[in-house]
């Protein structure tokens, strides 16, 4: 069973810097997307960025493009989204994903995209 755990999430000040983790574990990841989500109380969940765990292919949403960064470290089985420039309107939970892309090529951008989620990690930016 996949299970998903981030952590890392916390109060920074606008314009500051925070790591946020995804340990993934109970599969093989090799051939799936990992996506990060983020989504504030009563809107829709937003794509923030997305890798592909095989070839390390990246696409990213254009309200974090230029600030955030996707990563992964294959020995560790964890996913980073590094995140630089904080606004107080980042201010919102971020959410791991993951899904099996088979022999698409292609990363999943929308949350129905994704079948497997983290509890989310909270990040709060003060101005």
């Amino acid at each position: 069973q996949v299970q998903l755990v981030e952590s890392g999430g916390g109060l920074v000040q606008a314009g500051g810097s925070l790591r946020l983790s995804c340990a993934a574990s109970g599969r093989t990841f090799s051939n799936y997307a990992m996506g990060w989500f983020r989504q504030a109380p009563g809107k829709e969940r937003e794509f923030a960025a997305a890798i592909s765990w095989s070839d390390g292919g990246s696409i990213y949403g254009d309200s974090v493009k230029g600030r955030f960064t996707i990563s992964r470290d294959n020995a560790k089985n964890t996913v980073y989204l590094q995140m630089s420039s904080l606004k107080p309107e980042d201010t919102v939970v971020y959410y791991c994903a993951a899904q099996w892309l088979g022999g698409s090529l292609t990363l999943p951008r929308s949350p129905r995209g994704y079948a497997y989620w983290g509890q989310g990690a909270q990040v709060t930016v003060s101005s």
